[in-house]
């Protein structure tokens, strides 16, 4: 198996600004992403930025960056753009890291590649895991997901789906069925060179939920289910705090 990995880093954040360059243990965390990455089996890594600061980060500290444009309103845009730019064919299986994942698990990024590798007719891929929490399970910032048997997504949302009518309860939450996404995704390269085709969904416009789009077009997404409980991303200024001191702890 072979493929390649997009970190996109975007330097504007709404609560984080400048996020892929706050220190992680004297590091900038979007190098701890591309370090994290180097663990994985991909043979290529680029990280995707839209600002000159974080590309002279990157290649200073001898990996490779490319300068995409301001305006893209999504990491998968960002990703669209370094595929065009680098020529890449399009059997070629690229993996979305996103770059406030510092402590990404390599093995996961695998998985979700060999998911592409293994089924030839899904185009998209990505992860989910077991939600064993109640109050995760209510949060809307912690986006959920509902599987066919086929392990592809019916639907992502962040309401608390499926929702037991009958027993909605700590006690059910945990049980097989109730699963928290993950947000890695792989792509098939000619998929990327038509996503802009696909168009803006409604439904991605009401969950904010970008994955939606490829549903609604009437795609097929792939859904690996980890046994491993994703370490914290850096959202805001806590997640950033819960990082550094486990950095400390390693």
């Amino acid at each position: 198996m072979t493929f390649k990995i997009v970190i996109p880093a975007r330097y504007q954040s709404s609560r984080l600004e400048g996020k892929p360059l706050l220190d992680i243990g004297d590091i900038p965390m979007v190098i701890h992403v591309v370090q994290q990455s180097l663990k994985s089996k991909s043979k290529e890594i680029v990280v995707a930025t839209d600002d000159q600061k974080i590309f002279d980060v990157v290649e200073n500290f001898g990996y490779k960056a490319i300068m995409t444009n301001v305006n893209h309103k999504s990491g998968t845009d960002r990703v669209v753009e370094v595929v065009n730019l680098m020529g890449w064919s399009d059997n070629e299986i690229i993996v979305n890291v996103q770059g406030d994942e510092p402590l990404i698990n390599p093995l996961l990024i695998n998985q979700v590649a060999e998911y592409l590798e293994n089924k030839k007719d899904i185009f998209v891929s990505t992860a989910c895991h077991s939600i064993s929490d109640y109050n995760d399970f209510i949060n809307p910032n912690n986006v959920k997901v509902v599987l066919d048997k086929n392990s592809q997504a019916l639907y992502f949302s962040r309401a608390p789906i499926p929702f037991p009518r009958d027993e909605f309860t700590q006690k059910i939450i945990g049980k097989q069925g109730f699963y928290k996404h993950i947000g890695i995704y792989a792509y098939r390269v000619k998929f990327l060179k038509g996503y802009k085709d696909i168009g803006q969904a409604e439904l991605e416009d009401i969950e904010k939920l970008e994955q939606l789009r490829i549903l609604y077009a009437g795609h097929k997404i792939g859904v690996v289910a980890s046994t491993d409980i994703p370490m914290t991303g850096v959202d805001t200024l806590e997640d950033l705090e819960k990082v550094r001191k486990l950095f400390l702890i390693k």
